[in-house]
This record gives structure tokens, C-alpha cells and sequence, in this order.
């Protein structure tokens, strides 16, 4: 099963996106997009990591997602990412729109041949101010668009708010 878990930041998506995984039954793969690139964001990988059974295998990759995905997914595996936000973030980052375009449709190319549970975690950004900046505005929009596609390829999708799931497609948590 495809599944998409959305929310804004700090509205508990990580963490029910960390039980889905623990209740799959299944060995997981944890994703980390993130590129701790200042005190901040290390402080926020520290807390993921901590919070993370010990037993949970790790991959860091912050680009190349379809093929991480192809490589690891299994019948007998749940891949956990976390998160696609951060993961568009660094693809925009390296200011290389055929980068960016190359490796979304490799993402949304490679999901329907994918076996096992794969949870992809993503900030919803769309609902509040719009962004004043053009790199910012961008983001937004590349954002959007890439939920739009990938909830159209899930089996489930879940909007998080305060800690509570709303469950907008597929069966009810």
C-alpha cells in the first residue's frame, strides 16, 4: 500500500507516519531526505533519531528517491520517507530544473511497480500566506503539484492537524 501523510509542521504527521510503520508487522526502512546543514536542523534530526526503534535500518539520501525506493522496497518491507518537502527542497536548491523535473517523474514513474508498504510524509504548505519570494512561491507550487500527483497514485491519504488524522482517501485509520 501506497500512503501519503500530510501536515503542517509540528501537527504530528512523523509520528503517526512512525506507527503506521511499527504496525505494519513488517521490517522498516527509515528515508531521511534532510540535509542537517545548520545547528537547527540537526537539533530536529536528533529528535526523529531518538524517537526511532533502534532496529529500524536508515537510508539518507537527499536527491535520489525513485532509486532508493526501487532498491529497497519488498513484500516484506515498510519504507517510511520523511520527508518529501525536504526532499524538493534540496532538488530546488541545486537551482537545475531538469534535476528537479528528471526526478519527480522518476519518484511518480517507479511507485505502481513498487511491492510492500511505502509511507511518504510531506509538509502541507499550501494552506496559509502566500510566499512573497519567487524561490518561495516556487516551492509552494512544485509542493502542491507533487501531492496532487502522488495522493492521485496512493492508496490512502491523511491530512494531519494537532495531532489528529483526517483520513481524505483510502480506508480509515
Amino acid at each position: 500500500m501506497l500512503q501519503l501523510i500530510l501536515g503542517g509542521a509540528r501537527s504530528g504527521k512523523s509520528r503517526l507516519a512512525e506507527k503506521l510503520a511499527s504496525d505494519s508487522a513488517l521490517a522498516v526502512t527509515y528515508i531521511a531526505t534532510s540535509q542537517p546543514l545548520d545547528g537547527e536542523m540537526n537539533e530536529r534530526v536528533a529528535h526523529h533519531r531518538a524517537r526511532r526503534p533502534a532496529e529500524w535500518a536508515l537510508i539518507e539520501e537527499p536527491l535520489e528517491l525513485a532509486r532508493v525506493l526501487r532498491q529497497n522496497a519488498s513484500a516484506e518491507r515498510c519504507l517510511l520517507v520523511d520527508c518529501l518537502t525536504l526532499w524538493l527542497t534540496n532538488l530546488l536548491m541545486l537551482d537545475n530544473a531538469e534535476r528537479l523535473a528528471a526526478e519527480r517523474e522518476a519518484l511518480l514513474d517507479c511507485l505502481a511497480g513498487l511491492p510492500g508498504e511505502i509511507i511518504f510524509v510531506s509538509n502541507e504548505t499550501g494552506m496559509g500566506v502566500v510566499p512573497l519570494g519567487e524561490l518561495t512561491r516556487r516551492y509552494v507550487d512544485e509542493a502542491g503539484w507533487l501531492h496532487q500527483a502522488l495522493a492521485e497514485r496512493c492508496q490512502r491519504v491523511v491530512l494531519t492537524v494537532a495531532g489528529l488524522p483526517l483520513t481524505l482517501k483510502g480506508p480509515a485509520l
